[in-house]
């Protein structure tokens, strides 16, 4: 039978492993204030499945150019401290929760007309 024999190497300081690492360097950790901004420049409201089955129903077109406007207008007044909107266009009015960026209902301004609006703390008019 074979002998086998063992040999202790010493370790090696951390100092030294340090060194050896063969890691990538990686970028710098942003900040928590950095990763707020970034989370709250996506600036894109959401269309519940509600609001939109009303805007179909209700032949409400809403141009893109419309939206970014109405979009932009919600996230300035949800950074006023408005939660939800009433946001009056000259075709449509929409029912927006600024706080979770939803368009929540929409109507045509005739059927707007005679309406109460509760629950609402801002409104938005766009012309």
């Amino acid at each position: 039978m074979d002998k086998l024999t063992i040999q202790r190497v010493p370790l090696q300081p951390t100092t030294v492993r340090q060194k050896l690492s063969t890691k990538p360097a990686l970028p710098p950790k942003q900040s928590f204030l950095q990763q707020l901004h970034i989370a709250t420049d996506k600036q894109e409201l959401k269309v519940s499945k509600h609001a939109s089955e009303r805007l179909a129903e209700r032949n409400i077109q809403i141009t893109d150019q419309e939206w970014q406007r109405v979009s932009d207008k919600v996230f300035e007044a949800r950074k006023k401290g408005v939660k939800d909107s009433l946001v009056l266009m000259e075709q449509a009015a929409l029912i927006v929760s600024a706080k979770n960026a939803t368009v929540i209902t929409a109507m045509d301004r005739m059927e707007a007309k005679d309406q109460l609006f509760t629950n609402i703390d801002g409104t938005i008019l766009l012309n």
